[in-house]
């Protein structure tokens, strides 16, 4: 009998119907992975047409730190994972559709501001309103799908947040290649580095920070039983990233560097560091979600009391798998720690009416694997 692990229990056997179902997912997302991929060649096109191979020196700028941002903003994702497909999926969307899209709509906002009431008025009309309101619609369409079509997935404010980041950083990314490049083209290598320390170094969490309101907007409203929260939220959130980005963008227009340093010391940074607060609220409450659907497993003795303890807390988690990995039962450890998380949120969306797909079956492969855990140690 084979047995069945966390990977296994989320791929239940299916009937002919669902198997169809599921071929039709995966040919649609090749399909429209493939369309994101070609928008994003073009998007590159059009930037070397203009760059030429300046804009090579502006990918490398731009990517050499991604990996960095990327960790920071995925170790947020401490208790149930989300999956890598979504996660790498909204990173496309953010680098791809919604950096051509806004790129054009801005151009052609800005030139049309621009020859009705001179250049100075259309770049601080593309910076100031088209940028924010374009940049950040966008982006946040790619939130707005995964709301409504993975509910089981989207259920909280940290996934809100954590699929945001990975949006506006695929974003980021592609625009900083054009801002490196552009800047490397008409100033040299020192003009770039400035331009690198400020985008790069200094404020490399706006994008994220700005459609992590739209991302907090909806978690909220997935975790409201009130109608006008659920309504209400999620246009608030979209509205808070275009403003805190408009802000942003306006920043520097009137004392130059000076007004840009005070926005980031006065509105930059406290939004960072309040949206960091409610993180860290929100994991201690998803410690609380694990612990309390868990309880059965303790009772039962399929969990024991430390594991128990160490499966609601992030740092009981990093703790007991740091000592996994030291006596080689790291994967077990893994694919346990993974099936009773997968387990307590399972049945927390049960509560909440977000899942009805094989509900019992899928519990029933995940106390297996904790059973079968139990049974080896």
């Amino acid at each position: 009998m084979e047995t069945a692990s966390p990977q296994s229990a989320t791929n239940l056997p299916a009937g002919p119907a669902r198997n169809n179902d599921k071929y039709i997912r995966w040919a649609l997302g090749a399909a429209a992975v493939l369309f994101m991929c070609l928008i994003g060649l073009f998007s590159l096109a059009l930037s070397f047409l203009s760059l030429g191979s300046a804009l090579l020196i502006g990918m490398v700028m731009a990517l050499l730190p991604l990996p960095l941002y990327l960790a920071l903003a995925l170790w947020i994702d401490r208790y149930e994972k989300e999956p890598v497909w979504m996660l790498a999926g909204a990173f496309l969307w953010g680098a791809t559709v919604a950096i051509l899209f806004s790129g054009l709509t801005n151009s052609i906002s800005g030139a049309l501001v621009g020859a009705a009431f001179g250049p100075a008025a259309g770049d601080v009309f593309m910076a100031v309103v088209s940028a924010p309101v374009v940049e950040e619609s966008t982006k946040g369409l790619a939130l707005f799908v995964l709301y409504f079509w993975k509910k089981d997935e989207f259920d909280g404010i940290v996934d809100g947040i954590l699929y945001a980041a990975m949006v506006a950083l695929g974003f980021a990314t592609v625009e900083n290649f054009d801002y490196y490049g552009r800047f490397f083209l008409e100033g040299g290598p020192e003009t770039a580095l400035f331009v690198f320390a400020l985008r790069g170094v200094i404020g490399p969490f706006a994008h994220p920070l700005f459609t992590s309101m739209t991302g907090i907007g909806l978690g909220l409203a997935r975790r409201s039983n009130d109608r006008r929260v659920k309504l209400i939220a999620p246009v608030a959130g979209l509205l808070a990233a275009m403003l805190l980005h408009a802000l942003w963008n306006a920043s520097g227009i009137p004392l130059g560097l000076v007004s840009f340093f005070g926005a980031y010391l006065l509105i930059m940074v406290p939004a960072f560091v309040g949206v960091l607060v409610l993180i860290f609220f929100e994991l201690r409450r998803e410690g609380s979600i694990v612990r309390r659907y868990l309880t059965p497993e303790l009772e039962r003795g399929l969990i024991a009391p430390q594991q128990y303890h160490d499966l609601g807390s992030v740092w009981g988690r990093l703790r007991s798998s740091l000592t996994a990995l030291g006596n080689g039962s790291w994967r077990a450890h893994s694919d346990f720690t993974r099936a009773a998380t997968e387990l307590a949120f399972h049945r927390y969306r049960i509560s909440r009416g977000l899942t009805s797909v094989d509900a019992a079956s899928r519990e029933a492969a995940y106390v297996r694997i904790l059973r079968e855990h139990r049974a080896r140690t």
